[in-house]
C-alpha cells in the first residue's frame, strides 16, 4: 500500500489495508478530499495477476456504472448553459425517438431510470456495445415496457445511449469527447469514456465476478432466469462486453456512457469534488440550486423493475439506498442525506457530499457480488464519515 493520509483518516486507511488482509481485495485506489484539501490519497495491490504487476499510482481500470455520473455531468451542463432542457420531450431534438408512445418522454426520465427503455427485445450483435448508432437507432424504434415515467427501473446499459445521444445532438460532439473537452480535461484529472491507445499500458484488467451454483439467490438473480424481464434482457441480451469485451482494446476504446468509464479513485473522486463550487478549486460552475437537486430523489420505488430491490434515485445519480433489513439481495449503499453519487458492478464509488464538502473516489479490479456496494466499500464510507465525527447510519443515512 503507497500514498499518504492525514492523521484524522487513519481509520480509513487501515479499512483499506483490511480490505486486502480479509475481504479478498486484489488491487484497488482511494481517494477522499475535504472541502478541496485530499485527506486520503492511498492504492495499491496487484493490478494485472497474468503478469503479478502492482497497482501503481496513475493505474486505471474501468469503473463500470460509475460511468453514468460522469455521462449525467454531461448533461447537466448543458442544462446550466440553456443549451439542454431536461424537462422537454426528447423528440424536439431526437424525433425518431418518438416511436411506440415515447413522444412525451424527458431528458429527466432517461437520467432517473423512469422512460422504460431498460432493455432491448430484439436479439442484439455480440458486439452491439461498441456501435453508437446500431444501439441508439434500436432504442429509438424500441417500445417502453412502461408509460414513459410511470415506473422504475434501473437502465444498467442504456442509459449510456439515451442520456449521450442527447449530449451528442445538442452539443454536436461524441459523449467521449464533449465528456474529454468540457470536464475531465479542464477539471485536470485522468477519465476517458473511450480510452485513447497509448494509455491502455496503464489499465488493471477486471477481474469479472461470477455467481457460483450454492450462492445465494437473490430476486435480481431469479428474475434475471425469467425470459423477457428486463433483468432477464439486461444480463443475457447486451452482447459479449460484459463477458470479456470489458478487457480488449476495443472494449475500452468504445465509447460506452453507462458502464465503459476508465479512471482511478483521483479520477472520481476529482470528478465529484468538481461539482461542489469549492473556492480556489477547479469547478464546473453549477449554482447551488443545481447542485442541490443532484441529491433530490426524483424515482424511487420498493421494487425496482430491473436490479429487483429498493432504490433511490437523482437526475442521474444514485443516493443513499438501505436495503440492509431485506433478506434476500439486501445490497446499500448507505451516504449521507445530501450525498449523489454511483456505484459501479462490483463495488468501484464516487460520490460528493456538499454538507462535509466532501469528495470520494474509490476504484477496484476484483468485482465483488451483489447489485450496490459490498462490504468493502461500503467499509470504506462507513469509516470516512466517522472521521467526519458523524454519529451513525441507523436511519438509513450518515448523520
Amino acid at each position: 500500500m503507497q500514498g499518504h493520509c492525514a492523521p484524522e483518516f487513519q481509520a480509513v486507511a487501515d479499512t483499506f489495508a483490511r480490505n486486502f488482509e480479509h475481504h479478498g481485495e486484489v488491487g484497488a485506489s482511494l481517494h477522499i478530499s475535504v472541502h478541496g484539501e485530499t485527506v486520503v490519497d492511498l492504492w495499491g495491490g496487484v493490478a494485472d495477476l497474468a503478469t503479478n504487476s502492482a497497482w501503481e499510482e496513475d493505474t486505471v481500470v474501468t469503473v463500470f456504472s460509475c460511468t453514468k455520473a460522469a455521462t449525467a455531468l454531461c448533461a447537466h451542463l448543458l442544462a446550466a448553459q440553456g443549451k439542454l432542457d431536461l424537462d422537454a420531450p426528447v423528440a424536439d431534438l431526437w424525433p425518431e425517438f418518438a416511436q411506440n408512445g415515447k413522444q412525451h418522454a424527458t431528458t429527466r426520465m432517461m437520467l432517473d431510470h423512469t422512460v422504460g427503455l431498460p432493455a432491448i427485445r430484439e436479439k442484439l450483435k455480440p458486439d452491439c456495445l461498441l456501435d453508437w448508432d446500431y444501439m441508439v437507432d434500436h432504442l429509438a424504434r424500441e417500445e417502453p415496457f412502461w408509460q414513459p415515467g410511470t415506473g422504475s427501473g434501473y437502465h444498467a446499459v442504456t442509459f449510456g445511449y439515451l442520456v449521450g445521444e442527447m449530449v451528442r445532438r445538442v452539443s454536436g460532439r461524441s459523449l467521449g469527447t464533449y465528456f474529454q473537452e468540457e470536464i475531465a480535461g479542464p477539471l485536470g484529472f485522468d477519465y476517458w469514456i473511450g480510452l485513447p491507445a497509448d494509455k491502455e499500458p496503464r489499465v488493471a484488467p477486471s477481474i469479472l465476478f461470477r455467481a457460483g451454483k450454492d450462492d445465494l439467490r437473490t430476486p435480481f438473480m431469479e428474475a434475471a432466469t425469467t425470459r423477457g424481464t428486463p433483468s432477464n434482457l439486461f444480463i443475457f441480451n447486451h452482447g459479449d462486453w460484459m463477458h470479456g469485451g470489458v478487457n480488449t482494446k476495443e472494449g475500452r476504446a468504445a465509447e460506452i456512457g453507462a458502464a465503459g468509464g476508465v479512471t482511478n479513485a483521483r479520477g472520481l473522486a476529482g470528478l465529484f469534488q468538481g461539482t461542489l463550487n469549492l473556492p480556489g478549486q477547479p469547478s464546473l460552475g453549477f449554482d447551488n440550486a443545481q447542485l442541490a437537486s443532484f441529491s433530490q430523489c426524483s424515482a424511487a420505488t420498493h421494487d425496482d423493475r430491473t436490479l429487483k430491490v429498493p432504490v433511490r434515485f437523482g437526475p442521474g445519480f444514485m443516493l443513499s439506498m438501505d436495503n440492509r433489513r431485506r433478506v434476500l439481495g439486501g445490497d446499500s449503499v448507505i451516504l449521507g442525506p445530501q450525498a449523489f453519487g454511483h456505484v459501479g458492478a462490483g463495488g468501484s464509488l464516487g460520490f460528493a457530499d456538499p454538507g462535509h464538502g466532501l469528495a470520494f473516489g474509490y476504484a477496484i479490479n476484483r468485482q465483488g457480488p451483489g447489485v450496490f456496494l459490498n462490504e468493502r466499500g461500503q467499509g470504506l464510507v462507513d469509516a470516512t464519515y466517522r472521521a467526519l465525527a458523524c454519529a451513525g447510519n441507523a436511519r438509513g443515512f450518515w448523520v
